[in-house]
C-alpha cells in the first residue's frame, strides 16, 4: 500500500491559480471559464492577455456553483447568476461577524431557533 498525496492550496488573495488549473480544481471547461468572465461572474487579476491568474479565492463559491449546477443540470449563465449570489452570501456573513465582533459578548442574543409565539390576551396575561 503506497500513501497518497495530496495537493493543498491556501484560498486567500495571496495566492494565485492560471486558468487551466482553476477549470481542473472546479471541473469546469476553460471556455465554461471564459464565459463567466464575459458575463462578470469571474474576474482575473490580470487582463485578457494569457495566461489568466485568479485568486485561490474564489475556488470554493465557484465549486459550490458547479456542484448546484450538476445536481439540477443548470446552465452556464445560471452559474454566473448563483456565483454573484453566493459571493454577495459570504460578504453579508463576513460583515455580519464583524459587527458581532464588535458587540460585547453579553449582548448577543442566545436563541438557538424560532421562539414560540404568545398572543397576548386583554388583561396582559400571554398564552
Amino acid at each position: 500500500m503506497s500513501p497518497q498525496t495530496h495537493e493543498s492550496l491556501w484560498l486567500d488573495d495571496r495566492h494565485t491559480v492560471d486558468a487551466q488549473e482553476l477549470s481542473r480544481i472546479c471541473g469546469l471547461g476553460s471556455d465554461e471559464i471564459l464565459e463567466l468572465m464575459d458575463y462578470g461572474a469571474l474576474a482575473p487579476l490580470n487582463a485578457r492577455p494569457q495566461p489568466l491568474v485568479f485568486s485561490t479565492r474564489c475556488i470554493m463559491p465557484l465549486r459550490q456553483a458547479v456542484g448546484i449546477r450538476k445536481d439540477f443540470d443548470l446552465d452556464i449563465f445560471t452559474v454566473a447568476i448563483l456565483l454573484g449570489y453566493i459571493n454577495r452570501i459570504a460578504e453579508l456573513e463576513r460583515q455580519l461577524r464583524a459587527l458581532h465582533a464588535q458587540v460585547p459578548s453579553h449582548q448577543h442574543a442566545q436563541r438557538e431557533g424560532p421562539a414560540s409565539w404568545h398572543e397576548e390576551h386583554a388583561d396582559g396575561a400571554a398564552s
